[in-house]
């Protein structure tokens, strides 16, 4: 018997994705963006880094902008017009109290019930190693939206403290919990990694809208039989 996943929760309005790099929410995450988009939810973006380490052979400061357009345009797809970037460097991104602080004013900032990010875990799958921003990144999200809500934590970061943080919503992991109903999110999802041509043409000499598919599409059915038959990007949900 396989264990089913749970339907996200509905009842909320706003969102905030917090990722370190561009294209980190297209590999899956995307699709589910776009659903809730069409049902009228407010979605913001914001990227730890430009991502401009990412290009082997595209300098820091040509790759960064690029990327950083790409994102922009990968956003739009989905219904996301509000995509932010902290400014910090691309694959050395540390863990610690700069970090958590600068998370938590944007949480204070933008004021979501649902908090997005993307795996801290070691591995992916238990068997390839997760990047140090990834891991970074992840964790101080999950610690942030705690900090967000308690005024004598990063006082000077400010707005005033928001506790309305009600979940953090972990995309990429191993063990989920949760799952959404993407068979109307797809094929946006696939045209929104498609937008990382450059980024995908430097990984890989496969057609981008090929990989684009590939990836995407095989995501979303892997989850379908945990969720009723029905295409799905998953997520381990933490209650706040």
């Amino acid at each position: 018997m396989v264990d089913q996943l749970e339907p996200m929760p509905s009842d909320w309005q706003r969102a905030l994705a917090i990722v370190a790099h561009p294209d980190d929410l297209e590999y899956g995450c995307a699709s589910a963006v776009a659903c809730w988009a069409d049902a009228g939810r407010e979605i913001t973006y914001l990227m730890v880094t430009r991502g401009e380490a990412g290009i082997d052979g595209l300098e820091p400061g040509k790759a960064g902008p690029l990327r950083e357009a790409e994102e922009r345009a990968s956003a739009a797809l989905v219904g996301v017009s509000a995509v932010e970037f902290l400014d910090y460097a691309d694959g050395v991104i540390e863990y610690g109290l700069e970090l958590r602080r600068d998370l938590a004013a944007a949480m204070r900032r933008h004021r979501p019930e649902l908090v997005i990010t993307l795996n801290p875990a070691d591995t992916w799958g238990g068997t390839y190693w997760n990047t140090p921003d990834h891991r970074a990144v992840g964790r101080a999200v999950l610690d942030a939206a705690g900090d967000a809500g308690n005024r004598w934590i990063f006082p000077e970061a400010g707005p005033e403290p928001w506790g309305g943080v009600r979940w953090v919503a972990v995309a990429g992991s191993d063990q989920p919990t949760h799952a959404v109903d993407v068979s109307d999110g797809v094929e946006r999802g696939v045209r929104s990694l498609m937008e990382h041509r450059a980024y995908i043409e430097a990984l890989t000499d496969e057609d981008p809208e090929a990989y684009a598919r590939s990836i995407v599409e095989r995501f979303a059915q892997e989850a379908a039989p945990r969720f009723g038959g029905h295409p799905a990007v998953t997520f381990r949900l933490f209650p706040r």
